[in-house]
């Protein structure tokens, strides 16, 4: 066995829906891996901080192994999946096995308890669907595996906390917590568009699984990412997301939730990539996700994927911007990038421009070039006549970031046309730059001293 080393990090494994992703999300205390009856809906490793009696450590959901005889059919999506799972199983400290109480001992259990015999962890055996006490007693077969056996319930939460005594355990003692808070950056877009191969190719490895079939990628998968060490170390939670799909009719429970997931994503995202695919330019989903990142206010990034695939067109950079520009005109903030996932073109950019877009959505506007920038934008172009009068700006003052917040106390608020307020960021960006981050204008009336003390005295 390799030198590795030993974290707080415990994997759960066991052959296709039998409740993994209902114990995680048990474990976790929230909805995060997506549960559904439909098998091989985990696919990828789903990776999350977790907490149970105080104690932390990280909690790896994985998908159901498939069958691992030789002379199986080479599936992709299954030889891809029981890869993710071999992964998992390495990085952990421990391993609950999962398996189904109410469907006995199957082969392919004892195929899995084979493989963590062999893998040398700290292996705990949870039996889910002890849904009573009734059922807790078929828990006594799967002892023939060799492991210690512990009846659960995900669904109801019986059993959990006696299980977790004896998983926590088995892990090395905590390491003091890191001061340094990760850069959350999800990467979106509708499928096949290339942001799990961009997620690998940061990474350098095959952390999450790669195929032609749109779809690959059925949830949000949260993964650690550094670049450098010691306290120059740059810290990141990359999230590769499910390909947003149009919704329909027929469109699953699955896609159904994994669309939901990706929207979660960009809200908990500081910087959201949008990777759009170069042969097939924006389409609906790319604009309704531009919006939503909007919406979120999340610093942003437009990334054009597959870029070495437009060799033979022809098209140049400076011919594609305007064009894409045109369709998404209001994320004309977010700074474009051209990539190519496959070659390595501009991936190490993308990382420099990821860090920059973070600096721009936490800057500090000086407050007097603030006003003085506000001033000369309303000589240059005074507000229009609203009801008889002007909008009046009195004075400008930056209240929050991420996104840049600006309060404007002025003479009356109805007087802020939408129009107006969008003139006022433009000469906002173009005198402090903030590109791909979000501005947000706040206009509030003047305080009135003499008014306020005139309430107080008929008060």
């Amino acid at each position: 066995m390799k030198n590795r080393e030993i974290k707080r990090t415990v994997a759960i494994v066991g052959r296709p829906n039998i409740g993994k992703s209902a114990l995680f999300n048990r474990i976790v205390g929230r909805r995060v891996s997506i549960v559904h009856e439909e098998c091989g809906v985990t696919r990828d490793r789903v990776v999350c901080n977790a907490v149970w009696d105080e104690q932390h450590f990280e909690l790896i959901d994985t998908g159901g192994l498939g069958t691992m005889d030789s002379g199986s059919a080479h599936d992709i999506i299954v030889d891809s999946t029981n890869q993710q799972v071999a992964v998992a199983i390495e990085d952990a400290a421990a391993i609950i096995f999962t398996v189904d109480i109410t469907a006995g001992i199957l082969p392919m259990d004892e195929e899995v308890a084979l493989l963590l015999r062999r893998a040398g962890r700290p292996v705990f055996l949870a039996a889910n669907k002890a849904d009573n006490m009734e059922r807790d007693d078929s828990s006594v077969e799967f002892a023939q595996l060799g492991f210690p056996v512990f009846p659960v319930s995900a669904l109801h939460g019986r059993g959990i906390d006696v299980l977790l005594d004896a998983v926590l355990s088995a892990l090395p003692e905590a390491p003091p917590p890191e001061e340094n808070k990760p850069l959350r950056v999800a990467v979106v877009g509708r499928p096949n568009s290339g942001k799990s191969s961009y997620i690998n190719r940061l990474l350098k490895n095959d952390r999450v699984i790669v195929s032609d079939i749109p779809g690959t990628t059925r949830d949000s998968i949260e993964i650690p990412f550094t670049i450098g060490s010691g306290p120059q170390a740059r810290h990141y939670q990359l999230i590769d997301t499910a390909g947003v799909n149009r919704r329909n009719r027929r469109s699953g429970a699955v896609e159904h939730y994994s669309n939901i997931r990706a929207e979660e994503s960009i809200d908990s995202a500081d910087v959201v990539v949008l990777l759009m695919d170069a042969a097939e330019g924006p389409k609906l989903q790319d604009k309704k996700l531009a919006a939503k990142i909007l919406e979120a206010k999340k610093g942003c990034i437009l990334a054009v994927n597959k870029w070495d695939l437009t060799d033979e067109t022809e098209v140049t950079q400076t011919q594609y911007e305007p064009a894409l520009r045109k369709e998404v005109p209001f994320l004309d903030f977010a700074p474009l990038l051209f990539i190519s996932a496959k070659s390595g073109f501009n991936i190490r950019r993308s990382v420099e421009l990821i860090d920059y877009v973070a600096d721009q959505v936490q800057m500090k506007l000086t407050t007097g070039v603030l006003n003085r920038v506000i001033h000369d934008a309303m000589e240059k172009y005074p507000p229009p006549i609203v009801k008889g009068r002007p909008l009046k700006v009195y004075y400008a003052t930056q209240s929050g970031t991420g996104p840049i917040y600006v309060k404007l106390f002025v003479n009356n608020t109805l007087r802020a046309t939408s129009s107006y307020k969008r003139f006022l960021i433009n000469e906002i960006r173009k005198a402090f730059g903030l590109e791909g981050a979000p501005v947000e204008l706040k206009f509030v009336p003047r305080p009135r001293p003499d008014l306020e003390e005139k309430k107080k005295r008929n008060a």
